[in-house]
């Protein structure tokens, strides 16, 4: 089958252009714009991509079905022309449910944090024990360095999002995956673009809930309250919780600060001391889940304590970029005020008493709506000096944010100038986007390449 996919390089629709290649489809897409990685793994495939979205393209390669993203709308020229000539086209998460997720034993990791991460964790504890699942993660997994696979029968884990499938498609794309085992991380407000209120991300998570069959499994975090509500409307699969401030089925008690080491706790069974490269309590807590949902597959406690010291996390998830001068520089995906906060905890408790500096972009359509201003300036307690870029097109100016330890810029330059004058040897500088921030790590680095630090 030809295929054509609108909205190739984003992280979802990649990996579906991964597994589709695989599977011996001819594959071609389009972006608005082709970037590194994700074209790079792409080409490697052999998927022709193309620079805008084009009508000519699309009419050139004659495709049998065009898998189109949720960042493509009405107006846009590549998606009148599919509907004009009536080209057969479905949405990324229908294409993968019909074509892989149908008969596959479907692991799915929701909620508003950590689904990433979690998602990659499980993964490898699934590989550790042999199982080569497949996978697609809205992230790149450095045990594996790609983010999607076909994998081997029967497995398949999938990073489920709740973000809205297709503008033809409106309910939650992670509706669509039906899986066998689902974790249910937490649960917060989050995609302003989408939902006016959290009761309606409540519904689609119990939506959600309601695919997953009786012989199933949901793994649900006992320490969420939220989750609890949307459990409570009704669930008709089995269930254990997991907790790592309580008794629950699974429990984590730490042995270090950093929550680094743990030691994990399933019923009756003989505790597991857990390593792993991640620091902070919110890892441990994802983690836990991850060690939940692949026992539900059949890998034992011991072997995930035997997996985790090997688990290499995910790229830009408190990711050590360089160490220049001697200040280390960190790229974090964080963009909602919990993340934030969380990981900025989690740095604190491994730094202790030096200097970090957090440089926030406020990119998401939740934080550019300014839905999160009253609690940003609460996620930023444990930095000690941080710089927020105004974006354009913000409907807040985040001058409001300013005191004696925020700073609000108007441009990467201004950012990089005033990094560049304070900084001392030491220090911490964790960057924070989900999006390329016009490249201010590179930047960062270059210009303390050149500058000498003075204590």
């Amino acid at each position: 089958m030809r295929i054509y996919i609108l909205g190739v390089c984003g992280t979802f629709m990649g990996g579906v252009a991964r597994i589709a290649a695989e599977q011996g489809h001819q594959v071609a897409g389009a972006d608005a714009n082709v970037y590194p990685p994700m074209s790079i793994q792409l080409e490697q495939l052999g998927i022709e991509l193309h620079e805008g979205y084009l009508p000519d393209n699309i009419k050139k390669w004659n495709p049998d079905l065009v898998i189109i993203g949720n960042a493509l709308s009405r107006g846009n020229p590549a998606v009148e022309f599919v509907l004009d000539r009536g080209l057969a086209f479905a949405s990324g998460p229908q294409w993968m449910f019909e074509r892989v997720l149908r008969h596959r034993w479907v692991l799915a990791v929701a909620g508003t944090h950590g689904k990433t991460t979690t998602t990659s964790a499980l993964c490898w504890l699934l590989e550790y024990a042999g199982y080569e699942p497949g996978f697609l993660v809205g992230g790149i997994p450095e045990n594996f360095g790609v983010s999607a696979r076909l994998g081997r029968d029967p497995y398949f884990v999938i990073e489920a999002d709740e973000y809205d499938t297709a503008f033809f498609d409106k309910r939650s794309k992670f509706v669509h995956y039906q899986p066998r085992t689902l974790i249910l991380n937490n649960l917060e407000y989050d995609h302003a673009d989408i939902f006016d209120t959290i009761e309606e991300i409540k519904k689609q998570f119990h939506h959600l809930l309601r695919t997953v069959p009786g012989s199933g499994m949901v793994i649900i975090n006992a320490d969420d309250k939220t989750i609890a509500e949307v459990v409570a409307q009704g669930c008709w699969s089995k269930q254990e919780h997991f907790s790592v401030i309580a008794t629950a089925q699974w429990s984590a008690q730490p042995t270090t600060t950093d929550f680094s080491e743990f030691d994990v706790q399933h019923k009756g069974e003989e505790p597991q001391h857990i390593t792993s490269p991640l620091i902070g309590v919110f890892n441990m807590s994802n983690i836990l889940a991850a060690i939940a949902a692949a026992s539900h597959a059949g890998v034992t406690l011991a072997k995930a304590a035997e997996a985790m010291p090997h688990f290499k996390s995910v790229k830009r998830r408190l990711q050590l970029l360089a160490t220049v001068n001697n200040v280390r520089i960190y790229d974090d995906f964080a963009h909602h005020p919990t993340a934030i906060s969380q990981t900025l905890k989690a740095l604190r408790q491994l730094v202790e008493n030096k200097r970090i500096i957090c440089v926030l972009e406020p990119r998401s359509n939740t934080m550019l709506s300014g839905k999160h201003k009253q609690t940003l300036r609460r996620a930023f307690n444990d930095a000690d000096q941080v710089y927020v870029y105004q974006p354009e097109g913000a409907k807040w100016n985040m001058a409001v944010l300013a005191d004696q330890t925020v700073t609000v810029c108007q441009s990467v330059g201004e950012i990089i100038r005033l990094l560049v004058s304070s900084l001392k040897p030491d220090d911490y500088v964790v960057i924070m986007s989900n999006g390329g921030f016009d490249n201010i790590h590179q930047k960062l680095i270059d210009a303390l390449d050149v500058t000498e630090l003075t204590n």
